[in-house]
């Protein structure tokens, strides 16, 4: 029986989870607005397993991973870092964590399926390949 992509497992650091706690705590008593993309990001890490950043993946998205996303409909393939906020740029594919794209992205493993929300529509994304995952290469400080 095939595993249904929405209920896929996803890993992250425990490093990660603490910062992106404090990004969730600072971004909610900033935020002007409605809080949908915070709460996203929050489903995502309450499902998540948590592991030490030795012990992560080589194939899991983490904070500051390049990665190689293929657009399904488009069939095109952009490379993608995602980022804590202060560090998006669009202009370079570095995208906040807390977009719907990063929230997407954080956690899952090469193979998956990235269903993403967005004003003209939803895209599907499948994570073809990371380029650099931070752990792998023994950079816990990011």
């Amino acid at each position: 029986m095939k595993k249904d992509i929405d209920a896929k497992k996803i890993y992250i650091t425990e490093n990660d989870m603490n910062r992106l706690e404090d990004v969730l705590a600072l971004a909610a008593r900033n935020a002007k607005r409605d809080f949908k993309h915070l709460e996203g990001l929050t489903k995502e890490l309450m499902k998540a397993e948590i592991v030490e950043s030795t012990e992560i993946p080589s194939n899991v998205i983490t904070m500051n991973t390049r990665v190689l996303l293929n657009d399904l409909e488009q069939n095109i393939v952009k490379e993608y870092v995602v980022t804590y906020p202060r560090d998006a740029n669009i202009e370079q594919n570095r995208v906040s964590v807390l977009s719907p794209l990063g929230t997407a992205m954080i956690g899952c493993r090469v193979g998956h399926v990235l269903k993403v929300k967005t004003p003209t529509g939803e895209r599907r994304l499948k994570v073809q390949k990371i380029l650099y995952q931070p752990e792998k290469a023994g950079d816990y400080h990011l």
